[in-house]
């Protein structure tokens, strides 16, 4: 980060990163090392995944959707109409949260739970899935989008939101409740998806504040995503058929923000003329 240029624009005065937010990533991919390594598995996979199944399917099939891009800018979509900058800071770090989830399940081969663990013994939602499982991609993005955002606030604001890195967690944490990630997983996904969030932090802070505008072609094509994300909401089940209920009232909160940021880009380019 050193050899990059000190950013000036107000957003980024108004948005610093302390040097030792760096460290967290780290931090949690050293504290995570005997979850990845697996030294406790598979006793502490099926403790947490039968300590989470009281809680009905739908609440973390729920959770699980704040881990998939689709999901995510459905429910991100308000931010087109009320904070736009905040839009553009998590589509920044999405870049580096898939190449990270792609890199890591490309390079290391690893079975899931349902591949290891006796089936009687723990509870699956959704699709039987057997390998591919490090790191937890769902994890990541949402650690990603959340820290992208946080990051995105003034350090008074940061002290208000930090229920947003909870959410990432409570991600993280569903993804072991359905039966579908190892904690480990769940761990490195964490540390990466923070480390994407601070990446992204990187691009935004050097983008003029004219790239916030409803009329700018970054917000555009966010809304183009939004508009992709209501076709995959009303046309597929994502990731679980639980979703369905979820995925309707998203698609409501989806569709009402296209139409009052298209209305407002239009006013705006009818009183430039």
């Amino acid at each position: 980060m050193s050899l990059l240029s000190a950013p000036t624009t107000p957003h980024a005065l108004a948005s610093p990163v302390s040097a030792s937010s760096w460290w967290w990533p780290l931090v949690i991919f050293v504290l995570g090392t005997p979850l990845w390594l697996q030294l406790w598995e598979p006793t502490l996979f099926i403790t947490i995944n039968q300590w989470c199944a009281p809680l009905a399917a739908e609440f973390w099939t729920g959770l699980s959707l704040l881990g998939n891009g689709w999901g995510l800018l459905a429910v991100t979509a308000p931010l087109l109409v009320f904070a736009p900058r905040l839009m553009v800071a998590w589509l920044c770090a999405a870049p580096f949260a898939v190449l990270f989830a792609r890199t890591g399940k490309f390079f290391i081969e690893s079975p899931r739970p349902a591949a290891v663990v006796d089936n009687a013994q723990m509870r699956v939602v959704g699709e039987l899935l057997h390998n591919v499982s490090m790191p937890s991609g769902h994890t990541l993005t949402a650690f990603a989008v959340a820290s992208g955002i946080y990051y995105a606030l003034t350090v008074a604001q940061r002290r208000r939101h930090w229920w947003l890195l909870v959410l990432a967690a409570g991600t993280g944490l569903s993804r072991i409740a359905v039966g579908a990630h190892w904690p480990g997983d769940v761990a490195v996904g964490a540390s990466l998806g923070l480390l994407a969030g601070l990446l992204g932090h990187q691009v935004w802070i050097r983008l003029p504040s004219t790239q916030f505008a409803p009329t700018a072609w970054g917000v555009r094509i966010a809304a183009v995503l939004v508009a992709l994300s209501i076709f995959h909401l009303v046309t597929e089940d994502l990731d679980f058929a639980e979703n369905h209920r979820t995925q309707m009232v998203l698609t409501v909160v989806a569709v009402t923000s296209l139409l009052v940021y298209l209305w407002r880009l239009l006013a705006s380019t009818f009183q430039k003329k």
